[in-house]
């Protein structure tokens, strides 16, 4: 090791290897929102028209009481 004989760096290489892992679980975490975010609007896409065909359902019910 290079840095062997200064004080500190040991503590440096750790707190860089921390950061590097925090900076990896971070754009993990945030790829995998956006895939679930994806899948969810294509969810929404493909059932779109069936929710619409729900909601259209429950407003005619609801003016029916009225």
């Amino acid at each position: 090791n290079i840095f062997a004989n200064k004080p500190g760096t040991e503590q440096d290489e750790v707190k860089l290897q921390n950061a590097s892992k925090q900076i990896v679980q971070t754009a993990i975490l945030r790829a995998v929102q956006q895939v679930s975010q994806e899948s969810q609007q294509k969810e929404k896409r493909t059932n779109s028209s069936t929710s619409l065909q729900l909601e259209r359902g429950k407003l005619a019910k609801k003016h029916e009481k009225n």
